[in-house]
């Protein structure tokens, strides 16, 4: 093995470790948080364990579709098992997306004024969130429906003129109308929700942006205190929208760019990889950055640790 295949194997399974640890722990704030202290819950923490959620199975699920591709094991994946795996990915990735737009949504009408069109939308934003995961689940287990038909297992490494190849599994490329008008409503799909994303960031920062003026205006600090919260949940949805825009395009060019590559550049595939884990690696970070529920979970872990060192000492 090369010694450049060992840096790319060991910077994704590092890559892999940190989102799997991240992702984990996220999804166990929450999830003790609701259950010991419901109190502390807020609507929008739903849409935050639902993305944690797709993108630990994202990590996962592309460990177990690259591990060959990094580190040249044996092909263990015949064609059904390479059906499923990618029909699982590519369901997960879209399911990530759509969370993290409806994550940009909901904040953007949590902290509109009173006076914006959309403000009517506030009371129901609650009993939205259900039904938008069910749209979510069913639009992306139809769209995705192609990855079953183009999806083999590879019986050799040998260079593909016609799809793309990760070693274990192969996408075929695109041979019929049929799939490719899939294929045009997941790319309208996506650049559609990339620009809503792009729309309500553009929209939060306005309104940061007064609130900043207004507050520098009216000298007041108890007006400064009381949007503290919302502004930091706001700064924190941004960054991650941000990361996310950021990643996608990268990850996109670089793969369209693979795409139409008459040859097979193993080193690229091996980019490919590591940039689709990019954005579910740093989620949870950005996630517990500023968070509440994180200190709130500290504290109670501190609490439980000094009850327990007490009944000891009895």
């Amino acid at each position: 093995m090369l010694q450049t295949d060992v840096i790319f194997g060991i910077f994704f399974i590092s890559e892999c470790f940190v989102g799997f640890i991240g992702n984990s722990l996220l999804f166990i704030l929450y999830m003790y948080i609701f259950l010991t202290q419901p109190h502390l819950k807020k609507p929008i923490d739903v849409i935050f364990i639902y993305l944690t959620l797709f993108n630990f199975l994202t990590i996962m699920i592309k460990l177990i579709t690259n591990i060959t591709l990094f580190f040249g094991g044996r092909l263990f994946l015949d064609d059904i098992g390479c059906k499923a795996i990618w029909y699982t990915y590519r369901v997960t990735r879209g399911l990530s997306t759509c969370t993290t737009v409806l994550l940009s949504v909901f904040q953007a009408i949590t902290v509109s004024s009173t006076n914006a069109k959309w403000a009517w939308l506030k009371p129901k934003l609650t009993s939205c969130i259900s039904p938008s995961f069910l749209f979510f689940w069913i639009t992306n287990f139809l769209i995705t429906i192609q990855t079953i038909l183009l999806t083999r297992a590879n019986s050799n490494s040998t260079a593909h003129l016609y799809g793309f190849s990760q070693t274990s599994c192969q996408i075929q490329q695109l041979g019929h109308s049929h799939s490719i008008a899939l294929t045009n409503i997941v790319v309208i799909r996506d650049v559609l929700f990339v620009a809503l994303m792009m729309c309500t960031s553009l929209y939060m920062v306005q309104l940061l942006y007064r609130h900043h003026r207004r507050a520098q205006h009216v000298h007041s600090p108890s007006l400064s205190s009381q949007s503290s919260p919302e502004n930091r949940a706001t700064h924190t949805i941004l960054l991650l929208l941000s990361s996310f825009v950021f990643f996608y395009f990268l990850h996109n060019v670089i793969a369209l760019y693979r795409f139409h590559r008459p040859e097979e550049n193993p080193h690229l595939e091996k980019v490919i990889g590591i940039l689709s884990l990019c954005y579910p690696t740093i989620c949870p970070f950005v996630l517990m950055k500023n968070n509440k529920l994180t200190s709130k979970f500290i504290s109670s872990l501190s609490e439980m640790e000094f009850t327990f060192s007490q009944v000891n000492l009895t």
